[in-house]
């Protein structure tokens, strides 16, 4: 069964899939810790010599990179919130019904396939 959902709730969630993958890329950008600390060395394999483990030290975030994940973290909540909380969810029951709309509204408001969320 195709729901039929209302525009701002199709707007919503298709902003909510952009926030998420914008703040995902930017933490990928960002150093292993939020505050400075030291690394640690890897271990060497004894037949090979390969190191594995270990971690460069962190710079920790700037101010600015705190800003900036702290506005996008309240901006994925926000929507999330304005998502679920929207006024259609009352009038489709509590039972699997609820999911199924929520799955199909999710692959409706999906952003263009362009859009490199795992990179």
């Amino acid at each position: 069964m195709a729901e039929t959902f209302p525009s701002d709730l199709i707007d919503a969630q298709l902003r909510l899939h952009q926030a998420r993958a914008e703040y995902a890329g930017f933490c990928r950008t960002l150093p292993w810790s939020v505050e400075p600390l030291p690394g640690w060395p890897g271990q060497v394999h004894p037949y090979t010599g390969e190191v594995t483990g270990g971690r460069e030290p962190s710079p920790g975030y700037t101010a600015e990179q705190k800003a900036e994940a702290d506005r996008l973290f309240t901006l994925v909540r926000d929507l999330s919130i304005e998502v679920s909380d929207h006024v259609y969810w009352d009038g489709l029951g509590k039972d699997e019904a609820v999911v199924k709309a929520r799955m199909e509204l999710k692959q409706l408001a999906m952003p263009p396939a362009s859009v490199d969320v795992a990179a």
